[in-house]
């Protein structure tokens, strides 16, 4: 690091003090938004009716909405990993949720308390190009805020050795399964909270009423790790004045647990009416009132998005900032979530089989969208298909330096109103090796070719037309051999091993 950011650092950590006299970057900041396990459904801007998103809406109204944008795999890890590196998940490094078993007991919470060792997953190799040292080499100032996943405690993967200056948050996935967790890390240390070790897997309680507000009270402790979160996250912007600044904020909201603050829940329950409790029988957490709770954390997070876009539009900064808000993969189909009852799929089918864990587009077509006030006309939409690899030759070209090697290709043209001036992908691919599940898909242009189930030795590709059957529910494959035959051989040619 060179001392400048050094010293951006040390003035943030330490003391939090704003750099006055300092004059304003002539490139833009950069604010990406991931959020975990959000359908595409979930916003209002993109057709929710339960759940309220004011503030993400507006940023809609003031951007463009991309209707065709993809994630980079259907779970955490390896889109999270596509997304950093540029490469698709059949050149990508990481391509599951690699949990590293064979280190022990790493479900075991109170194991995982006294020996880091047993946290997080499969690591990122050494000296990775991702997006963040990408943007620190071209003198951006970047922090890390959320989940991470890319490489446990001590190794080559954690987020301070691939690019960002600032870290804070959870390095471990499996800890991010619950909000109130006994500590977080902030860049390679873990800060201790006032919240006890639990499991969230730990079952169903033995005893006690489930409509009972006590039945729940082991799982709501005193520090709500999102609170603390957005707390690290705006001083980092509150000091991030010398240089233009990179800002991932990789919330792990709404994954489950359920889990969020008393008063949104009230809102909700008060909006919804009473409901059946989910007491934990498929995982995670128990939860009085399941709907309110997971509407009440989708809101609670939109609130913290607006708290952000006001802070930098009181300080006209707002102005000079690209913020891209989108979600990691689809939603999910366990721990007291119903995505049916929101419609969080949207126009797709997002039930166990359709949404999260699959390559279906209920699991990995998301909702985005992106402001840059003066850059990027409000109230505009796209249909521009594009995906997590493109991100990064993106955001090279707002930065105004050459792009690593990548699968990617910009969408800064569009963004911009540039769409003639906009390439396009012959194809875009995906795949899944999950040891229980396993598939593969590959979009070109209209066709969407999906293979499912290959560990259990399934080799038949179905096929869809996108234009006339956006839910996949009719299978052409017997009607166009010749589209088949032209996709295996494109899923063959993208994958590495």
């Amino acid at each position: 690091m060179t001392k400048q950011r050094n010293l951006c650092i040390l003035l943030s950590t330490l003391c939090g003090c704003t750099l006055q006299g300092q004059k304003a970057p002539t490139r833009p900041n950069i604010i990406y938004i991931i959020m975990d396990d959000l359908g595409y459904g979930d916003l209002g801007c993109f057709g929710q009716e339960k759940i309220e998103t004011p503030h993400i809406d507006q940023l809609c109204r003031e951007g463009i909405k991309l209707t065709q944008h993809y994630a980079g795999a259907p779970v955490s890890a390896p889109s999270r990993c596509v997304l950093m590196t540029g490469l698709h998940s059949g050149h990508t490094q990481i391509r599951v949720n690699n949990e590293l078993a064979k280190r022990g007991p790493i479900h075991n919470y109170d194991s995982m308390f006294v020996h880091k060792e047993l946290e997080g997953q499969f690591p990122l190799r050494a000296n990775t190009m991702t997006l963040g040292r990408m943007l620190q080499q071209a003198g951006y100032t970047t922090g890390c805020f959320g989940k991470w996943g890319l490489g446990y405690p001590g190794s080559e993967g954690t987020p301070n050795k691939q690019g960002f200056d600032c870290f804070y948050g959870y390095n471990c996935q499996r800890q991010a399964h619950t909000y109130y967790p006994p500590f977080l890390y902030k860049n390679e240390e873990r800060v201790y909270l006032s919240n006890k070790v639990t499991n969230p897997h730990a079952g169903v309680p033995k005893e006690g009423n489930p409509r009972d507000p006590n039945y729940y009270a082991p799982y709501t402790q005193k520090e709500y790790a999102n609170d603390l979160i957005f707390n690290e996250l705006m001083q980092f912007v509150d000091t991030a004045r010398a240089q233009p600044f990179f800002l991932m904020w990789t919330t792990p909201l709404p994954h489950l647990s359920l889990q969020a603050p008393e008063r949104w829940v009230k809102h909700y329950v008060e909006k919804f009416g009473d409901e059946e409790p989910y007491i934990g029988n498929a995982g995670f957490h128990p939860c009085r009132y399941p709907h309110a709770t997971y509407a009440a954390m989708v809101s609670y997070f939109d609130e913290q998005v607006g708290r952000l876009v006001e802070k930098l539009k009181r300080e006209k900064r707002y102005d000079n900032t690209l913020i891209i808000f989108t979600s990691d993969n689809g939603p999910t189909f366990n721990g007291g979530t119903d995505s049916p009852w929101f419609n969080s799929g949207g126009p797709f089918k997002a039930t166990y089989g359709w949404g999260k864990c699959f390559l279906h587009e209920g699991g990995i077509r998301v909702p985005t969208i992106a402001t840059w006030h003066g850059h990027i006309a409000p109230g505009t939409e796209s249909d521009h298909i594009s995906a997590f690899q493109d991100v990064m030759p993106t955001l090279a070209e707002v930065a105004g330096v050459p792009c690593p090697p990548t699968d990617g290709i910009s969408f800064l043209p569009t963004l911009l109103g540039k769409e003639g001036r906009q390439k396009q992908h012959p194809y875009l691919y995906w795949e899944y090796p999950d040891t229980e599940i396993g598939n593969k898909a590959i979009r070109m242009g209209k066709w969407k070719g999906i293979i499912t189930n290959i560990q259990k030795g399934n080799t038949k590709l179905q096929l869809y037309n996108l234009e006339e059957d956006i839910r996949e529910e009719h299978d052409v494959a017997a009607q166009h051999p010749d589209v088949v035959n032209r996709l295996r051989q494109l899923m063959e040619e993208a994958h590495k091993e």
